[in-house]
């Protein structure tokens, strides 16, 4: 090293530091040949016997001494640099002297002071938490407020208040029901610490991984969540619990805590506290209880929604927990095995007794409401509205709830007479919805005849009914939007159809899958569907099937489309998965076999009214809670369910059935209106859903004891043989739209832009001129609006097989030889076209039969069957009685391409598969 480096900044030539090389001044630990370290007098300074290594004599420490002469060449060139530590640091970090990520890692002595502090903190806070925790008096615990309900306008609808709670003493409360309860939820609570670690360690880890919320183990954690905190699970919240927990049980004796716990614990039916419930199940007070009824009580303290038997759906469930809570109570000597035998039959609760300002429709609007709250906020349950202070604004309109109330109380009264046909008119029930298209407030609801009725269901969301035909333009709208199996485009897709393709109508068809293969009944035999009228109308255009609702047509164009792609459709227009997927695998799911609640129909066929675009429904727009706004309330955002071409071509078909066809009733409303019937299978129900641009309503109809749960047949009711949708539900919609829109202008539907192409299904006639592919629409007499159903194209009674596929006996044995025709078109009055190999032409103006296929006779004709398959479209005035016209041989399969093989049309011993009847 030179000289040089070893000067002082001054550059007098003297070696850096004072006397000796010493100097006042703080420095690094000098380091001696020997490799230890000394520490240097304050203002010590480098010297020439103690100079700074350089870079290169620190790399060759470095190697000899590996890491240990690493870390001394590092000590050295901190000793020489003077860029160590002055004074000694409080808190060595990050740690001198070390060098890395080792520089950053506390030492032992660091962590376990670390460990040290965070437990202090932790004990400090548990003795905070314990010290200032107050336990406020029992009675102070009775603060529950009102609920108020707005219409749509800002206008008050109803206050609802639940304050059915008495604080009692623990004497007044039955014995056996408080040994239920204790056997039910906390067998150890006479003992206990109250405090279940395991438990709550349980609960504390599921809700960290996002779980199911758990609740607490003992019977002081539920006193402590009761009375003391709100009823969300959090883990701040389960923290406190636990803190109040270990004062209340250090505080209160147990007979305390259970008096506590029986007086604020939620029992439902409004009632919170044993006194309360008591008298509302059972109208006894809480020290009448016996043992049976104190067994069902025990049982709703895990949650009352799910175990109140007076909820239809609840009853199995309340009886098989009451059960196990009897049983439970002899394994834990709570009771005896000979008291126990002495519970045979269920205790059921007295009918419960609403408040005189939730008659009429409103407590099902408060329902409606209450559901769609407690759905959208998931901290907000049953209990926490029970005990109020929300103020809640509904997308309800007062006057169109009110005329859609009188419009079912009309109908009813002029259609049924339960006096003069009792075992008919009894019983029967409506539900209703009113949805606004392109944005899914619902309007108006009808739920029933009134609670003060002993009607509770309400029928307006109810889950059970099967929506019949009115199902069939999902099935359109899926082949109009993702095509049919059958056919590919140019790019290899399903092709996408329009309502001029064209389906085999005839009753009793067989269905054949997109392979062609037969679709095959429970029975094992090939599956032939029904329509609600008999005969055989041959190949019709999708639009004539919706018009007058036949089955077979959509039944076979489901097949072809696929169920499960008809499922997608239908969920994204508005309808829960749930409530369609277990049919969507069934050959006569496009017949609406499904159960879907009128609410959700109408917001599916909503979906049409806005050219495709989707909002679900809802009933709320503001929740107010000790006045301040909740969020995630409001409108909800649209979404494109169809392309907009799609749903108005639907729309056209529809306008068609309510103009010509199933809906005719609904013409005196004089605007353009859109929808369908639908009658399911031995009619127990009949619909009907339909639209304008403005509004969409749906009405349903059936017919259910209360007593005796299950759908009874409307056949019979109003003294008439059959209901169907066109008929009285048809009559609700047209009374209650003439109200609803009154103040609405007229508007028309969207001119439908084109979309597919005509797809005709299998075995159709080669020849389109038969068929109308445009209108639809038969030249008749003017609407007649108390006509029950419009007047449908005659059947053509022909043979129960079809010649040349299915009839034995009917292809000849030698081939025919093949002759020129020049009439294919047959006689005028004449049989049955010639046969040959590619098949005869259609028959004449009065009689003919189809053209035979391969190597088969044309078929002979009648002269009462007319050629024409759309009715009087085109018809001429039948001749006189038929005379057989013995020119045809035994016919063949009709001529022209198939994309499959020919579906057979059913023979009359075929066995009917079940499907729903139309409309």
């Amino acid at each position: 090293m030179s000289e040089r480096r070893r000067r002082s900044p001054g550059g007098d030539g003297r070696p850096p530091g004072g006397d000796n090389g010493r100097a006042a001044g703080t420095g690094p630990d000098e380091i001696g040949s020997e490799g230890l370290g000394r520490r240097r007098p304050q203002g010590g300074r480098d010297t020439a016997q103690q100079p700074r290594m350089t870079r290169a004599e620190m790399r060759k420490a470095a190697q000899k001494g590996g890491r240990r002469g690493a870390a001394t060449a590092a000590g050295a060139a901190a000793a020489g640099s003077g860029d160590g530590p002055g004074k000694k640091r409080f808190i060595d970090y990050p740690r001198f002297g070390k060098q890395g990520f080792r520089r950053w890692l506390p030492s032992w002595r660091q962590w376990l002071s670390a460990a040290l502090l965070f437990v202090a903190a932790c004990v400090g806070s548990v003795f905070f938490v314990y010290q200032t925790t107050e336990i406020p008096k029992l009675n102070a615990l009775v603060n529950d407020q009102n609920n108020i309900y707005f219409w749509a306008d800002g206008t008050e609808m109803v206050r609802k208040g639940e304050t059915n709670r008495q604080i009692v003493e623990l004497a007044d409360i039955s014995p056996n029901l408080q040994n239920a309860v204790i056997s039910a939820e906390n067998a150890t609570f006479r003992t206990d610490s109250g405090i279940d670690p395991k438990g709550m360690m349980r609960a504390v880890v599921n809700m960290a991984k996002g779980g199911e919320t758990q609740g607490a183990s003992t019977i002081t954690q539920q006193y402590v969540k009761n009375a003391y905190l709100t009823q969300e699970q959090t883990l701040s919240r389960k923290m406190k619990e636990f803190f109040i927990t270990l004062k209340v049980n250090q505080e209160f004796e147990k007979n305390d805590i259970l008096k506590g716990y029986l007086n604020t614990s939620w029992f439902g039916r409004g009632a919170t506290g044993a006194q309360a419930a008591a008298q509302a199940y059972y109208g006894v007070n809480a020290k009448d209880l016996d043992l049976c009824q104190s067994a069902m009580l025990a049982g709703l303290l895990k949650g009352a929604s799910f175990y109140d038997p007076t909820i239809k759906d609840n009853h199995a469930r309340a009886e098989e927990r009451w059960t196990w809570i009897l049983n439970r109570m002899v394994e834990t000597k709570n009771t005896t095995p000979e008291e126990r035998a002495k519970c045979t039959a269920f205790p059921e609760p007295i009918k419960q007794v609403p408040p005189a300002n939730m008659n009429g429709q409103i407590s099902y609007l408060v329902e409606t409401a209450n559901k769609f709250v407690m759905a959208k906020d998931p901290s907000i349950d049953q209990r926490a509205i029970d005990k109020g202070g929300f103020k809640i604004y509904t997308t309800f309109q007062k006057e169109k709830v009110e005329a859609l109330k009188k419009a079912v109380d009309e109908v009813k009264g002029e259609t049924l007479n339960p006096q003069k046909r009792p075992d008919n008119d009894n019983f029967v029930q409506f539900g209703a919805a009113s949805v606004v298209p392109n944005d899914g407030a619902i309007v108006a609801i009808y739920g029933g005849d009134g609670v003060e009725n002993g009607h509770h269901d309400n029928n307006a969301d109810a889950q059970g009914v099967q929506v019949g035909s009115t199902f069939k333009p999902f099935v359109l709208a899926t082949a109009m939007q993702t095509g049919v199996l059958t056919a590919t485009d140019d790019k290899g897709k399903p092709k996408r159809i329009n309502a001029d393709s064209r389906y085999l109508s005839d009753d009793m068809s067989e269905i054949r899958k997109p392979d062609g293969s037969l679709v095959m009944g429970d029975d094992g035999k090939p599956y032939h569907q029904k329509n609600e009228e008999k005969g055989k109308r041959g190949y019709v255009s999708l639009r004539m099937a919706m018009q007058y609702s036949y089955n077979v047509p959509f039944v076979q164009l489901n097949q072809d489309v696929g169920g499960e792609n008809v499922m997608q459709i239908a969920e994204a227009m508005g309808i829960r998965k749930e409530n369609i997927e277990k049919e969507a695998k069934t050959a006569t799911f496009p017949l609406g076999v499904s159960t879907i609640s009128p609410i959700r129909m109408a917001d599916a066929y909503a979906t049409f009214a806005a050219s495709g675009k989707q909002a679900d429904p809802y009933s709320v727009t503001k929740v107010l809670l000790d006045g301040k706004e909740r969020a995630g309330f409001g409108k909800h955002e649209t979404k494109q369910a169809l392309e907009p071409a799609v749903a108005d071509n639907v729309t056209d078909v529809l306008v068609n059935v309510a103009k010509n066809g199933t809906g005719k009733k609904t013409n005196t409303l004089g605007r353009p209106v859109a929808g369908k019937t639908g009658t399911t299978d031995e009619n127990k129900s009949a619909w009907w859903v339909g639209y304008t641009p403005q509004l969409t309503t749906s009405v349903a109809m059936w017919r259910e004891d209360p007593t005796h749960p299950g759908r009874l047949s409307l056949n019979g009711t109003g003294g008439k043989d059959s209901v169907h949708g066109g008929d009285v539900p048809a009559d609700v919609f047209t009374r209650y739209m003439k109200v609803a829109l009154a103040n609405e202008k007229k508007l028309d539907f969207p001119t439908p832009q084109p979309v597919g192409s005509q797809v005709d299904s299998s075995g159709a006639p080669s020849t389109a001129s038969a068929m109308p592919t445009s209108t639809e629409t038969a030249p008749t007499a003017p609407a007649d609006p108390n006509a029950e159903q419009p007047v449908q194209p005659p059947a053509t009674q022909g043979p129960a097989c079809v010649p040349g596929v299915d009839c034995p006996g009917t292809v000849p044995t030698a081939p025919v030889p093949t002759k020129t025709n020049p009439n294919p078109g047959g006689g005028s009055n004449g049989g049955g076209t010639g046969g040959g190999n590619t098949g005869g032409g259609t028959g004449g103006s009065n009689g003919g039969g189809t053209g035979g296929g391969t190597n088969g006779g044309g078929t002979g004709g009648t002269s009462p069957s007319p050629t024409c398959l759309l009715g009087p479209i085109g018809c001429t005035t039948p001749t006189p009685p038929a005379t057989t016209d013995p020119g045809g041989g035994a016919g063949g399969a009709t001529g022209g391409p198939t994309t499959r093989p020919p579906r057979p049309s059913g023979s009359a011993t075929a066995t009917t598969g079940g499907g729903n009847a139309a409309p």
